[in-house]
């Protein structure tokens, strides 16, 4: 199965090497369309029978020579609602509208997110002139940012604006446009400067992960450190800590940045996906950064530039976004030591 087919009744047959294992862990292994999260879902929903019998917890064990089926219901498309969420609107006009997107907002609805996102936002703003061509849940959405993720959005207000802005994101380098980010990583790399040419594909261990996967799509992150901060290393001396880095996308991958410098050893401060490895390292910094760094409660990524060619003049747009508050107050934490 490698797509998933509404309606449809999915079956797989316990193997001996599965026997004991979880059924959701079985289950997102055997079944790649689908995701765990997904199949959580619909085992909690009463849509997963184990030789016929309906199974609602997750973890429950599989036996080898089991039957697990799972029935896959029609997807509801229900049609968001406006809400009066406030938006920081950077630019307007009749074509398009530019935004900075703070954290804690999802961009669309999606399981478990059916209301407080930024389209529900976005319909209570521009009304009837949104563009339709994103789908029923992604009206105007051209490209999008994680949940934590802060920072430049644009969004197409008509169908015409929303082709023309797709296919620049689709045609990064033929078209100009500019997606830069900014970033507070653990430690320092060596050098002023670099560029990470590492494919990207979903994890084999954990598929809400992304991974760096030889045979996976082409992914290359640009990026430069802007500053460096030292702290004591316990023997007088002083050791790069962390980092600013900016960084260029010249493509756009699911969790791009976030995965890549984790890979080169750098991980994101404040990411609870790629950087695990790295809590015991917040015992270093002052008080006042663990502070900092507690209080951000997210990965420390912004996106802080974005440029792109007007769909109906063909001006050049370019736009940047400073720092939000949580971020200022970690990189000035650790500015002092």
């Amino acid at each position: 199965m490698t797509d998933e087919v509404t309606g449809a009744i999915e079956s797989v047959t316990i193997l001996p090497e599965e026997a004991g294992g979880r059924l959701d862990r079985v289950l997102a292994a055997r079944v790649p369309a689908l995701s765990r999260s997904r199949l959580k879902a619909l085992i909690l929903d009463g849509q997963v029978t184990v030789d016929g019998r309906t199974v609602l917890d997750p973890s429950a064990d599989v036996k080898s020579g089991d039957v697990v089926s799972v029935n896959l219901p029609p997807l509801e498309e229900a049609t968001p609602c406006g809400e009066a969420i406030p938006l920081d609107i950077v630019y307007e006009d009749d074509q398009l509208i530019v935004i900075d997107k703070p954290k804690d907002l999802v961009v669309h609805p999606s399981a478990g997110h059916a209301s407080g996102t930024l389209v529900n936002a976005l319909i209570a703003h521009c009304g009837d002139s949104l563009s339709g061509i994103g789908g029923v849940k992604r009206p105007g959405i051209v490209h999008r940012l994680d949940k934590d993720t802060t920072g430049l959005m644009v969004v197409a207000k008509n169908d015409r604006a929303h082709r023309h802005l797709s296919k620049q994101f689709a045609d990064k380098l033929e078209s100009g446009l500019q997606r830069g980010y900014l970033a507070i990583v653990w430690g320092a790399p060596d050098r002023a400067k670099g560029t990470i040419d590492a494919p990207l594909d979903r994890s084999p261990i954990n598929r809400e992960k992304q991974a760096v996967r030889e045979g996976g799509r082409d992914a290359i992150t640009h990026w430069e450190m802007r500053e460096r901060y030292d702290a004591a290393d316990g023997k007088g001396g002083r050791l790069p800590i962390a980092s600013l880095l900016a960084c260029m996308l010249e493509t756009g991958r699911t969790h791009q940045i976030r995965v890549h410098l984790a890979h080169i050893g750098h991980p994101i401060m404040g990411d609870e996906t790629y950087a695990t490895g790295f809590k015991t390292k917040a015992s270093r910094l002052s008080p006042a950064a663990r502070a900092a760094l507690d209080a951000l409660g997210r990965q420390a990524l912004h996106a802080a530039v974005l440029g792109f060619t007007h769909p109906l003049t063909g001006a050049t747009l370019r736009f940047e976004a400073p720092l939000p508050a949580d971020m200022r107050r970690l990189v000035e934490s650790l500015r002092a030591g």
